[in-house]
């Protein structure tokens, strides 16, 4: 077609740039200018990807002046088009006529009609994306996995069981209590994720203790793919300026430590107005409580907990201040629950009786006359009579199917079992054994020197005292004498003991703890220059991108690190149960760090017994911690529950001894044996004291273990490898496998969008394989729910991508010149995300394949068959076609749009008798279980209804969207 001064064309390849406008014409070139963006461009005559924008009658075109002419004809004079037709925007519907030059520029062509019309067609394997990608996020929507499958964790049963429970409340309040090393902060980052993906919250904030802070943000990142963003008062300062506006308005999750509010007024105030859906506080046993005066700490909880829907308390210690605080935690959660401390300890007495019965019916015994009263008076149902009778049937199945029966009775209307959740390592199951070795080392002359003047300059002044003290004690006693000498790795015989030891386990990988960074890197010099180890440093002077870098180095298979050398808070909590040996270095005075250094590798999931390689010096203070450790506690190779307690009973005793001037052996006996019988003690009354009932419902019995099945299940489908391959190769992604399981991606410069989700300049590498995830954590790992996945999706279906293709079907049955029109539909509503609208009308693809004549034949021809059998086509043949073809395109879309309306009401009827079943049972269950279980929140019942109400309206409203178009044309 000849170029005209003024005539109008859009560019293939740059479609975004709205109507061109033919400007100047010299020969072999042609200039078009963009209006709507301001750039021009000249292109050669003989082969511009342009394509001239021409109107056909029904058409309907804007003005550059605002109104709009419907198109019943239009005539050509020197190459210019005018349109004649009627003018719309008013009543008088007046005839008119529009030049083509006076179109509004602004005009894009992202309909799949228009722009197939107007020869704007993708390639087709854009359209099996598109086509695809609808496909998924249909099926994704209404998943009950959502929100569950998409962290980096281990698929352990009672974290699923509860942060499926938890995660799918309205504003779920609840207190996470599992003792330590069962996983609280997963347990909650799932939540977090399956709130957030699910869209029952879009603004999270966590307020955690300073020394937290890190170790929440990576794990956050890390594990969940959240960003969140630490706000301090320096933060604060700098995003409010001069204008002084809420710094928290800045970001949608948020993470800052609980000094930081208690100690700003001015941040605080500007923190409890903003509007959050989620909050979640660590370590709660910190927020003190007395009925007279609560801690500030407290009152600011008890403040931001009164205006934020949900929130989520975590402490593995709940008792550990006093009753009364328990009490007070679960009044923040539930102030109207929760009101009265002493009708709390009443029904508390009661749990006993209760968790006698229900254990009796675990363990399958034969009830007694007590627990039989017990469960009548409880449950009060019609048939408990019966119910106990069959308990004394002799059919087994009987017996099996009642006690389950009545066990779920007792669980649901439990006092704390709804808003208060704790596993013991009682009831879970999958941790390994542990076995401590001892190494008794002489200590070295040079610290016996040097201990003196130690205590005379380098210690507390409470130790400063004891001047002939001979034993070597705390970590930081120890350091300190280490890093007097700079050369101390040359005579201190732990290193000679570390290499032997490395040696004798080949390559077995060991994890070496020690209370202090520069320890760590002393020794990874040592090392590497006497015996040329391989080794990595891990500690809080490196950056986060340095700390991957070396647990990767320890974690891979080949070419690795067979020792990773960590400082006391260098751990971050991270997974390291593919190792088995771990070095205590140095022994913490304290044992809830020994527990927490232990914890690296005694984790669910270590597939091994664990072996403690303890170095100390004999006859030194050292010594007297490993024995009082070891026969005061077992705490080397049980968890040590009681530590905490026995080290506030006996801590100044066992220090004072330590820094005697001389060893009293008695003394020590006495010491060791009184923390034993204070130790076992404590170990009776926990766990008489231990309620079974909430343990049983915290661990989710059979149910947990169904999710873990299906999850995977869903791990091991295709589908998600196949479309994800198909996207990166559609966008131009390079892709590089590797040897593990995984694939290097990167920015290519053939890619169709530079801004592909969650792929930095510098690449990335991704793994489908949960467990090649665990053990590479600089991986990421691609689930239905990562923002990478989830990106592709909306990237594609917000755009035009593959909305419009031509296709070639060679079938001699067929005539030549045969031709079908497959287009797609989507029959969706919108609705506000916490609604949950995409669990009962997902975004549901139509299909509509219509012949010449406008039937649809979508039933007959199945479109794997002929995305199998199409090929592409040419542009100069694709634009032939559509010219021959264009007066009939337009009609049969409308009848296919005819056939997928007629769709819209089945559709809707479905979604409407899903919704209203599940959420009317939901809505039963719930409003019976309140009657005798109070930890049932009314707004809770309230919200279904709410929801009940505004999804039938939004239901109603649903619409056909068209989505994309395929013409296919028979050639031989």
């Amino acid at each position: 077609m000849p170029f005209q001064v003024g005539q109008r064309w859009i560019s293939d390849s740059e479609s975004d740039q709205g109507l061109g406008t033919v400007t100047n014409i010299e020969h072999r070139f042609v200039t078009i200018v963009f209006t709507a963006t301001g750039e021009s461009r000249q292109y050669a005559k003989a082969n511009a990807p342009l394509t001239r924008v021409i109107f056909n009658q029904g058409d309907t075109i804007p003005s550059h002046e605002g109104w709009r002419l419907k198109v019943t004809s239009s005539s050509e004079e020197h190459g210019i088009i005018t349109y004649h037709g009627i003018k719309q925007g008013n009543d008088l519907n007046e005839e008119t006529s529009l030049k083509e030059v006076m179109i509004d520029h602004f005009i894009k062509f992202n309909k799949p009609h228009d722009r197939l019309l107007n020869s704007q067609v993708d390639r087709l394997d854009w359209f099996r994306l598109r086509k695809d990608c609808l496909h998924h996020q249909y099926e994704q929507q209404q998943s009950e996995l959502m929100g569950l499958t998409g962290a980096r964790v281990s698929l352990i049963p009672h974290q699923l069981y509860i942060a499926d429970e938890v995660g799918n409340r309205f504003a779920p309040r609840v207190l996470l209590a599992d003792e330590v090393g069962l996983g609280k902060t997963i347990e909650a980052g799932l939540i977090i994720h399956q709130q957030l993906v699910s869209g029952r919250a879009k603004r999270i904030l966590i307020i955690v203790p300073e020394s937290l802070m890190h170790q929440w943000l990576v794990e956050m990142l890390r594990r969940f793919n959240l960003s969140f963003s630490i706000f301090d008062e320096d933060r604060c300062d700098e995003v409010a300026g001069e204008d002084n506006v809420n710094p928290f308005s800045s970001e949608q999750l948020v993470l800052v430590n609980l000094g930081f509010v208690t100690k700003n007024p001015k941040w605080y105030d500007e923190l409890i107005s903003e509007d959050w859906d989620l909050m979640v506080v660590d370590e709660a046993h910190h927020l003190n409580y007395h009925k007279e005066k609560p801690s500030i700490e407290y009152q600011c909880i008890e403040q931001l907990a009164q205006v934020i829907p949900g929130v989520l308390l975590l402490t593995a210690t709940p008792d550990q201040l006093g009753h009364e605080s328990h009490f007070a935690r679960l009044r923040l959660l539930d102030p109207d629950r929760f009101f009265d401390y002493d009708k709390f300890i009443e029904e508390e007495s009661r749990y006993s009786e209760i968790a006698d019965a229900a254990n009796a019916l675990v363990e399958g015994e034969k009830l007694s006359s007590v627990q039989e009263s017990t469960l009548s008076a409880l449950l009060k149902e019609s048939d408990i009579s019966q119910q106990l009778t069959q308990l004394n049937d002799s059919n087994a199945d009987v017996q099996q199917k009642v006690r389950k029966q009545l066990l779920s009775q007792l669980l649901d209307r439990h006092g704390t079992g709804r808003i208060l959740f704790r596993n013991s390592r009682n009831t879970i199951k999958g941790f390994p054994a542990r076995e401590a070795h001892p190494a008794p080392l002489i200590m070295p002359e040079q610290y016996q020197e040097s201990l003196n003047e130690f205590m005379l300059s380098g210690c507390p002044e409470t130790l400063a005292s004891s001047k002939q003290a001979k034993f070597v004690f705390t970590p930081e006693m120890l350091y300190s004498l280490d890093h007097q000498n700079e050369v101390w790795t040359d005579f201190d015989p732990r290193v000679d003991y570390l290499i032997d030891l490395l040696q004798s386990l080949k390559k077995e990988k060991v994890l070496v703890i020690c209370a202090h960074a520069q320890t760590a890197i002393d020794l990874e010099a040592a090392l590497r220059i006497k015996e040329g180890i391989r080794s990595a440093v891990f500690h809080e002077g490196l950056s986060i991108f340095e700390r991957d870098k070396a647990a990767a180095y320890f974690a891979q298979d080949e070419d690795s690190a067979q020792l990773l050398l960590c400082s006391e808070i260098g751990s971050e909590g991270r997974n390291f149960q593919f190792a088995h040996h771990l070095v205590l270095f140095d022994l913490p005075s304290n044992p809830d760090l020994l527990e927490q250094r232990i914890g690296r590798l005694d984790r669910i999931g270590q597939t091994e017994i664990i072996r403690l390689h303890i170095p100390y010096f004999q006859d030194s203070a050292q010594h007297l911690l490993l024995d009082w450790y070891q026969q005061g506690m077992q705490a080397f190779e049980h968890t040590c529950i009681t530590g905490r307690v026995v080290y506030e009973a006996y801590g100044e005793q066992l220090l004072a001894l330590a820094l005697s001037d001389q060893q009293v052996s008695s003394q020590a006996e006495q010491l060791v044996s009184d923390s034993w019988k204070k130790h076992c003690q404590l170990k009776a009354e926990l766990e008489s004291g231990r309620d079974k009932l909430l343990e049983l419902n915290s661990s989710g019995q059979g149910r947990a273990h169904e999710l873990v099945e299906k999850i995977e299940k869903n791990d091991k489908q295709i589908y998600l490898p196949q479309f994800m391959f198909q996207a990166l190769d559609v966008f131009g992604v390079q892709q590089d496998d590797k040897a593990d399981n995984s694939i290097a991606l990167n920015q290519s410069e053939h890619m169709l969008n530079s801004n592909f989700p969650c792929l930095p300049e510098d690449g990335t590498t991704v793994t489908f394989d949960r467990n090649t995830a665990l053990i590479n954590e600089n991986y990421q790992l691609l689930t239905w729910d990562h923002p990478m996945v989830r990106g592709v999706l909306d990237l594609v279906l917000s755009d035009e991508i593959g909305n419009a293709s031509i296709g070639l079907l060679k079938n001699e049955a067929l005539p030549v010149g045969t031709f079908f029109l497959e287009c797609l539909f989507t029959v969706e509503a919108t609705a506000p995300a916490h609604l949950q609208l995409g669990r009962y009308l997902p975004t549901t693809p139509i299909r509509i394949l219509v012949d010449k004549t406008g039937n649809n034949l979508a039933d007959k021809v199945s479109e794997s068959v002929l995305d199998n059998q199409l090929a592409p086509v040419k542009k100069q043949i694709a634009l032939q076609l559509i010219k021959a073809l264009k007066s009939q395109i337009g009609p049969l879309v409308t009848q296919a749009e005819s056939h997928g309306k007629q769709q819209i009401e089945a559709i809707q009827t479905k979604a409407l008798e899903n919704m209203q079943t599940k959420l009317e049972q939901e809505q039963q269950r719930l409003t019976a279980l309140k009657a005798v279980n109070p930890s049932v929140r009314q707004a809770e019942i309230d919200f279904i209804a709410h929801q009940q109400s505004q999804l039938t309206h939004y239901i109603d409203k649903a619409q056909l969207t068209f989505e994309a178009v395929r013409m296919i044309v028979v050639t031989h």
